[in-house]
This record gives C-alpha cells, structure tokens and sequence, in this order.
C-alpha cells in the first residue's frame, strides 16, 4: 500500500439492508437503518472498528415493550441510534462505529450519575476518566482529564448537563474525536468549532437518562461462529448509599467477621465508582476519590493483577502530570531527554521519588471490583497504597480472608458488597 493514510480516509460503501427484524417467539422487533445528509451526500457509518471493516447502524422503530418478564426501551428511548443531522453541529470526519459506541457506554454511564453534573472520558469503549461534582461540567471536565491526561487524548466527552464556555475552552485546548451534551451554551459551539475534525453532538435525551434506569435493553452479542447470544442489559442495583450490604463472612472455623461500615463520603465515592464500573471491560477496578476516577484497571485475567495493573497506571499518569505542569514535559519526553541530559535525569528521579512517596496520590482513595476477591491478595496490593474503603460484590469461598485483610489494616479500611458482579465483555 502506497499510502497507507490513505486507509483512515476510504469509506467503504456498505451493503446492509435497509431494514431489520428479529423475532423472537411471538414478539417482533424492527430497526431502520441510520443515514445522514453531510455535506449534501448521504453518509451512514464512516466504518466499523477498523477502516477496511463496512458498518451499518441500526436504531429500533417497532419492538414489544418487554421480554422475557423484564420492560425494554422502547423506540422513543433511542438517543445514540436516533442521532439525526441537526444534532451533529459539526460532523467533523463523520462517525464511525467507535465514535458512537464511546457516546453510547458514556450515557451507559451516566444513567447512574444523574443527580449532578457528570463527565465522561471514553476511549477504545472503555472510561479513561470521570468525574462529578456539583461545580458544574467545566470542573468535571478537568477532573476526569486529570485522571488520565495521557489516555483522554483522542477520546470521547460526554456529559448529563449543557456544555458551556468554559468546559468548551478546555475542550478545545486538547484533542478530542468527540464532544456530546444535552445542550450547549451560547457560544461554546463556536469555541468547540475551532477544532475542524471535532464531532460535536447535541443529544437531548443526555439530560434525561435517570428514564434509563426502569428499563434494560436487549444485549445480543454474536459468536464468531455466527451464532447469538441474548441477555438482559445489566441494570446497577445501587442506587443509594443504602443499597450496599454489610461485608459479612464465616471463617472455616465458623467465627463471624465484619468489616468497618465505610463513612459517608466513602460510600458516596464508592456509589460513584461503582457506577462508573457498569461501563469498564472486566477483569476491571477503579479508585477513585472526591468524586473522581484515580485509576482504572480494565480488562485484566486475574483480580490481583488487574489492582496492580491500576496501580501502575496511577503511578505513571501522577509522574506524567507532575512532569507536564512543571515542565511542560509528557513523562516519556522527559524520560527521553533523560538519556542525554544530567539536568533532565535529575528531575526524572525526582518525579519518580515524589510520586512513590504519595502513592501516586491513592492515599485514602476508594476502590471498587467488578468481581469479588477470591484470595486477599488484591485487597492487600490496594491496602499497601493507602485505600481507606473498598466495594465488591461478595460471594467468595475466602471472603472471610478479605475481610480480615481489611480489618488488619491500620487505618482499618471499610468494606461493603455490592450483592451483584458487574462483569462486562
């Protein structure tokens, strides 16, 4: 291949029909295949996960209201699906399946996270950062960049409150494929415009997602043989800071143990957390503190290493913002001008000294397991980094081990189940 730009560039033509139906026993459900007019040209999926990869997209226009005992979104819930082109304020290089899948788990998300302003950074379909805060979308928006600055590059926005000028200038300093709201405020359209291949997306239906929270969807996932698999959608039983269970257990020897009740910031964190987990590839952990992601370990085999996967990544994007305030530098910069300058070598052990010495700034951070711990190994890698209150769903032969791995601690560290695994794949 001559040039190979040339293949992010090539939209493949698409061969979909314009229509499908799926019945299942006696219930029937129709989608309408998705175009746009850009451009005066009429333009579906820009393509799948990878350029040489032709997509369609589908959204529901007729389906039963329920399946298999339990509601489903009807039609009018469509918001990614439903995407029409007076909501792209700017199609930049139109969308691709990736750019819509990112808007589509950051509302996943955000369901969970309507009760104050929320900002969602996805990337590769996966939370890089998080945040919520009752400062508004601006300082949400710098929070979940501070939590991984490095990773957000080139990443999705998407919020449950309207954007505005300030969260537009920050937007527009960095880069990113997509910016999506329920609204935006006078003038953030044309500050966000500065940035031409920018997707910017108007979705209404961003501020109303606590309606989500009744109903599950249809998760039909296809096997590479060509076969389905159906499911319901995972629906978060946490609600409230109520809704999570005592961490109660019984050793082999039949002595009961439970751990500390985490205070009511920590729950509040660990609902956030937890929330922000319904939309991670597991094996996956979060810590989080204050209302915003720390570290997120996502997509790991084993549960000790996924804490240690997250850990390293907290120690690395703590050096690398240290570096970039301070110098102007990304942390592999400086590593790079380290190998030739004294000066920069110096600083470089620096950074590294002070990032250890702060565990990476997990001190007194929370950390919430979308599976349970089956040995307390995990737990005692979080504890060695100054966690101070954990969730995980319960249910594990040695839960009585991770308790006691908790109460060892000095500080003690709180736990609670969250009574349900959170897996996503």
């Amino acid at each position: 291949m001559s040039n190979l730009k040339a293949m992010y560039n090539t939209v493949y033509r698409d061969d979909f029909p314009e229509s499908l139906s799926i019945e299942l026993g006696g219930e029937k459900f129709i989608y309408k295949k998705r175009a746009w007019n850009i451009n005066e040209e009429k333009k579906g999926l820009r393509y799948g996960e990878n350029p040489d990869q032709p997509a369609a997209l589908y959204a529901l226009e007729r389906g039963a209201p329920s399946c298999g005992g339990f509601a489903l979104r009807a039609p009018d819930d469509g918001i990614v699906s439903a995407l029409s082109e007076g909501q792209m304020l700017q199609a930049g290089k139109h969308p691709g399946k990736t750019n819509l899948t990112d808007v589509d788990n950051g509302a996943n998300i955000l369901q969970y996270l309507a009760e104050r302003p929320a900002v969602i950074i996805l990337k590769h379909n996966n939370p890089c950062g998080a945040a919520w805060c009752a400062e508004g979308v601006a300082e949400a928006l710098a929070r979940a960049v501070r939590c991984d600055r490095i990773a957000a590059f080139g990443g999705a926005v998407v919020t449950n409150r309207p954007f505005s000028r300030e969260a537009a200038q920050l937007a527009a300093e960095s880069y990113f494929e997509v910016v999506a709201a329920p609204a935006f405020e006078e003038g953030a359209v044309d500050i966000l415009k500065s940035r031409k291949n920018l997707r910017i997306m108007e979705l209404p239906g961003l501020g109303r997602l606590e309606e989500w929270r009744r109903s599950a969807f249809l998760d039909i996932k296809a096997l590479a043989d060509g076969g389905l698999v159906l499911q319901k959608s995972f629906v978060n039983r946490i609600e409230a800071d109520t809704d999570f269970l005592p961490a109660e257990a019984t050793t082999a020897e039949g002595v009961s143990v439970t751990a500390r009740r985490p205070s009511k910031a920590e729950l509040e964190d660990l609902r956030f957390a937890w929330a922000v987990e319904a939309g991670v590839t597991s094996n996956s952990v979060i810590f989080a503190r204050d209302g915003a992601t720390l570290a997120i370990g996502t997509g790991e085999q084993d549960r000790v290493g996924c804490v240690e996967l997250a850990v390293h990544k907290a120690h690395t994007k703590y050096a690398d913002a240290l570096a970039f305030v301070e110098y102007g530098l990304s942390l592999y910069e400086l590593r790079q001008k380290a190998e030739k300058e004294e000066e920069a070598r110096e600083r470089l052990a620096d950074i590294k000294a002070r990032a250890k010495a702060a565990h990476a700034g997990l001190t007194k951070s929370v950390l919430v397991s979308d599976g349970f711990f089956p040995f307390r190994d995990g737990v005692d890698v979080a504890i060695r980094e100054g966690v101070s209150a954990i969730a995980q769903p319960g249910g594990a032969l040695r839960d009585a081990e991770v308790i006691m791995a908790c109460n060892e601690a000095a500080p003690q560290v709180g736990m609670v189940f969250t009574g349900q695994r959170s897996f996503r794949h």
